[in-house]
């Protein structure tokens, strides 16, 4: 009798709405336990930082023409490292120190030969992420001309999307802001050769910013400029931290470059010697000196003050500072 399938538990329709509770409950538990994960990484990333290095190693290996190993230079060494989105922080070191290697892993261009580096919670060595990476982590290099590939300032900003298929609507959008960014939107048509270097660099970095990267590395990307040119970059990477919230790695062995950063991590033989604010770091110039590096102007002359007897201020001043000080204390003398 049909109505038998249809009535009591027993039933086949009674059986199947059984089963289609059951089924519910089961993917409304794997739901809950998939969202819970989610959650769990979202704030495991926040924990950990947007940068992460844990036992970082890496070795630059030179091999003879029969692939044998010649010599092995070991550039970073067990680095440990985490640092916050939103930082504006200085690696400082001289040359040889790691700086330099440390930043390139941090955008994949190098990969660990031990040890792990997370960006945005990605790990370097997962080849599905890579490129999900370098579009968080973007870099300006020492030398602009390095990264020209454009007739004319607005086609070589938009190279990087073009790569990445980005259309066209969008790619001009990308482009007039990253210029405005920088302040190069009068330049859209020059061509790069007839920039200054200061200018040169602007536009490389413009050509990073239209990626919209979370992170801006900027390696040694002052040492080629003049005074002038060097001042209005540094000021330009304070603002896109301050105002346009990026997290800027600043690679540098310029100390009052460093100075206007919100942390200081020196290296040493690929290692942290120290790790604390620009304040803190340069009231233990002695440290400094020892690995080959100088203190700020302020703290030299504030040595030297204190040589002839004048007690000076403990704490960190900068150039302003100090000035303000020193008419403080003329007036008072």
């Amino acid at each position: 009798r049909p109505e038998r399938y249809f009535r009591g538990s027993g039933s086949f329709f009674g059986k199947y709405l059984t089963l289609l509770r059951i089924s519910r409950k089961i993917e409304k538990r794997i739901r809950c336990e998939w969202m819970t994960r989610v959650e769990t990484g979202r704030e495991r990333i926040q924990a950990m930082g947007i940068i992460k290095a844990s036992k970082l190693i890496y070795d630059y290996i030179r091999r003879d023409e029969n692939d044998q190993v010649e010599e092995v230079n070991r550039a970073i060494d067990g680095l440990d490292l985490d640092i916050k989105a939103g930082d504006f922080v200085a690696v400082l070191g001289h040359n040889g120190s790691g700086k330099s290697t440390f930043a390139k892993q941090v955008n994949g261009i190098l990969l660990p030969t031990e040890g792990t580096v997370w960006i945005s919670g990605m790990k370097t060595t997962d080849e599905s992420r890579i490129w999900d990476i370098r579009k968080t982590a973007g870099m300006v290099f020492q030398n602009p001309d390095n990264q020209f590939v454009g007739a004319d300032v607005e086609g070589d900003v938009a190279f990087g999307l073009e790569n990445r298929g980005v259309s066209y609507e969008q790619m001009h959008q990308r482009v007039k802001e990253a210029l405005e960014a920088v302040n190069m939107q009068a330049f859209a048509k020059h061509e790069p050769v007839r920039l200054s270097g200061g200018q040169k660099q602007r536009v490389a970095i413009a050509g990073v910013l239209a990626i919209r990267p979370q992170i801006v590395i900027f390696d040694e990307s002052t040492s080629m400029l003049d005074p002038e040119g060097r001042a209005e970059l540094v000021a330009l990477m304070r603002r896109l931290n301050k105002e346009e919230g990026f997290t800027v790695i600043s690679i540098t062995h310029d100390i009052d470059e460093a100075a206007l950063a919100d942390r200081i991590i020196v290296l040493e033989k690929g290692k942290v010697i120290d790790d604390d604010t620009p304040e803190n770091i340069f009231t233990r110039g002695n440290e400094l000196s020892k690995v080959g590096l100088d203190v700020p102007y302020p703290e030299r002359l504030k040595h030297e003050l204190a040589k002839l007897g004048i007690k000076v201020p403990e704490k960190y001043l900068t150039e302003k500072e100090l000035v303000d000080w020193l008419w403080q204390f003329n007036l008072k003398n």
